[in-house]
């Protein structure tokens, strides 16, 4: 079975999000990709006193500074094309409050005509858990879980009720609804996470940084499911976050997806070998601006099909 393919949207500085978000995004779907995707970074703590993903003293991107808002970008995307689906990779669900960012989500699907993916994490950021002022750090699983809950109540039939620790719906109609069950996936690594992505979700999304450890982690997922006993499948989309190179990366130190057209692809043919449903691709990061954006990502696309993938 062929793979699906993913593109990740433009959001950072180099890019015009009122322009070049509709036009990569018409451009990705009109190119062939299935789906298309963003994330979620709040803001750039300067200083970090905290590494990035919680690593000590690994340091922030600078591409960090400048992210555009996830559920803008999308809407943007949504509002110029007609096939694509449109993801979040993910959203930090605890920087939200759960019923607005459930009635966003479902408007979204709604105007869309049912092509929204959510695609969850609790995040790591203590800064961005601060600023947003919705609950503590300590909390995030907790939420997560309140999130879901509040999701699935506010997204069913009306009339919807729903008592949490936080969000009190009484008895409330709330519309619009999604044009259809929006599935839930969501970024988990440890085993509480992904207990509760397979009690709770309908997909995960790792990241791809290497076969084996994808693998590893793949088979893992899939022996806790039978344990628990699930019985519906997984489904899956892999982010691979690109380092895009004119010419090839010809050191001993190449990182996978860093490199030339050629060593992406060579590597995504490595990766869609686990099985996994999907695979995302974001190449915005070493993308001068949206014209090679568009370009390097025909090119991925064309030279992955033609390989395979």
């Amino acid at each position: 079975m062929t793979t699906r393919l993913g593109l990740g949207l433009p959001q950072m500085r180099q890019y015009s999000l009122g322009t070049d978000v509709p036009d990569v995004a018409r451009t990705a779907e009109q190119i062939g990709y299935d789906s298309l995707w963003v994330f979620e970074r709040a803001l750039f703590p300067e200083p970090a006193t905290q590494g990035l993903y919680n690593v000590p003293g690994l340091p922030w991107p600078d591409e960090y500074r400048h992210v555009a808002d996830p559920l803008v970008t999308l809407t943007l995307a949504a509002a110029a094309t007609e096939r694509a689906r449109l993801g979040s990779s993910v959203l930090v669900a605890p920087l939200h409050i759960p019923f607005q960012l459930a009635k966003s989500l479902a408007s979204l699907d709604a105007a869309s005509g049912g092509r929204v993916v959510a695609g969850l994490g609790t995040g790591w950021s203590l800064d961005e858990y601060a600023a947003a002022g919705v609950r503590p750090f300590e909390e995030r699983g907790k939420v997560l879980d309140e999130f879901i809950d509040v999701c699935r109540a506010v997204w069913g039939p009306d009339p919807v009720r729903y008592d949490g620790e936080v969000t009190k719906i009484a008895s409330a109609v709330v519309g619009p609804k999604p044009a259809r069950p929006i599935p839930v996936l969501l970024g988990a690594h440890g085993r509480k996470a992904l207990r509760r992505l397979v009690d709770r979700a309908d997909g995960w999304l790792p990241v791809g940084m290497g076969v084996e450890q994808l693998a590893t982690q793949w088979q893992e997922l899939q022996d806790l499911a039978a344990e628990r006993g699930r019985t519906e499948p997984i489904q899956t989309v892999v982010r691979v976050n690109t380092a895009y190179t004119p010419k090839a990366y010809d050191g001993a130190d190449r990182r996978p997806f860093q490199g030339s057209v050629d060593q992406i692809v060579e590597d995504l043919v490595a990766h869609a070998a686990v099985g996994l449903d999907e695979i995302l691709v974001d190449l915005q990061i070493t993308a001068r601006d949206a014209q090679e954006l568009k370009d390097v990502a025909a090119e991925v696309y064309e030279k992955a099909r033609a390989a395979g993938v």
